[in-house]
């Protein structure tokens, strides 16, 4: 059930989109992630997880992640540009995005980490971006500077920079600090809701080519 619904939120944002309803589909796709982050951590607690509901996921996101936010800022902000251009960064964005999940079906289980930026973060960088700026770009520098966007998370999406796991937050005995984490975080996104959210997202994907940067740097020193 939470699986068909992040199908139905993407299918509706791409709707959205082509209705001109650029903010009720970046919402739709956000609320995607959600119920993406809630599917697997669902299935896990009701024993019922199965290759046919990772299956199911993986082209649940093709849909919500990759497909979706592609039109989104196609048509939010992509067409100021030439007008090819802007079309192959949109289909490069659902390409990559597509073979990142082909990657993760064949690699899952085997590490702690996300190889590569997950693409509901790639997703949700784009649905918090036009979400922000609320109404489309007008401006070809502003469709440049989304153009490069754009190329850059699809090259995160394939690249093997690691980025933390999700699957990993737990709440035991200590998780204190952890609770208190997530409750700023809700607080902040409440009351502040277009700025938290794309800290959020723009953090999170920074967060993995950071921590490469910082590994080269310490393995250096170390040599």
């Amino acid at each position: 059930m939470f699986t068909v619904g992040n199908i139905f939120c993407g299918y509706f944002a791409i709707l959205s989109t082509m209705n001109g309803r650029f903010d009720q589909a970046a919402e739709a796709i956000g609320i995607a992630i959600i119920l993406d982050m809630l599917d697997g951590k669902i299935a896990r607690l009701t024993n019922s997880t199965s290759g046919f509901g990772l299956q199911l996921d993986s082209l649940a996101d093709v849909i919500s992640f990759g497909v979706a936010p592609s039109i989104l800022a196609f048509f939010w902000g992509l067409q100021n540009v030439d007008y090819r251009l802007g079309w192959i960064a949109a289909f490069t964005f659902t390409i990559c995005g597509a073979m990142r999940l082909a990657r993760f079906n064949v690699q899952a289980g085997r590490f702690k980490h996300f190889v590569g930026l997950p693409i509901p973060a790639g997703g949700g960088s784009i649905a918090a971006i036009v979400y922000f700026f609320e109404g489309p770009i007008v401006n070809r520098f502003g469709s440049a500077a989304l153009v490069i966007a754009v190329f850059l998370l699809s090259l995160l999406m394939i690249s093997r920079v690691k980025y933390s796991s999700m699957k990993n937050v737990t709440l035991g005995r200590k998780s204190h600090l952890t609770i208190l984490v997530i409750a700023l975080a809700v607080a902040l996104i409440y009351n502040y809701t277009e700025w938290s959210l794309l800290v959020l997202a723009l953090g999170y994907t920074l967060s993995g080519p950071l921590m490469r940067l910082y590994s080269i740097i310490h393995h250096r020193k170390r040599a």
